[in-house]
């Protein structure tokens, strides 16, 4: 598997959410599983099939977040280059059609928080921008047409 690029605090976050699943979610599960079995029939007992899908879910996720985590490498600002757009790099943008500034973080698809201004290096925005310079115009093609954005700055 690919290794996983994230920052410490995308990292954290999916520490603290495997932490979360393990210690509080999975236990919870697993009672209610017990819990719904004591209700008789299981062939017909629906609270029994619900406990035993979240949990499924949840081991599903559990699984998903340990692979991931043993994957990461930790973005060290500092090794990145500061000229042009690469993960981590927080971009200031003109809009060009409708004349407002954006600003972004790229940052790995675990990582992704649309309203947090986060985006993903492999949304089409992401991509578009990636290995551009300030001052560059960049076109991106995006589901809903053609975006055209003007780097104004990009920082760490």
């Amino acid at each position: 598997m690919s290794e996983v690029y994230l920052s410490r605090e995308g990292y954290e976050k999916l520490q603290k959410e495997l932490r979360q699943l393990k210690d509080k979610e999975r236990p919870k599960a697993r009672e209610a599983i017990q819990q719904a079995r004591e209700f008789g029939d299981l062939a017909e007992n629906a609270e029994y099939a619900a406990a035993k899908e979240r949990l499924l879910f949840l081991e599903q996720r559990i699984s998903k977040l340990e692979d991931t985590l043993s994957r990461v490498q930790l973005l060290e600002n500092e090794s990145i280059p500061a000229d042009k757009v690469y993960i981590g790099a927080t971009v200031e943008l003109l809009d060009l059609k409708k004349e407002r500034e954006l600003r972004y973080t790229l940052v790995a698809p675990e990582e992704a928080d649309f309203d947090a201004g986060k985006i993903s290096t492999v949304s089409p925005i992401g991509k578009g921008l990636l290995g551009h310079a300030a001052g560059d115009e960049v076109e991106i093609r995006v589901p809903v047409g053609t975006l055209l954005y003007r780097i104004l700055s990009i920082s760490r």
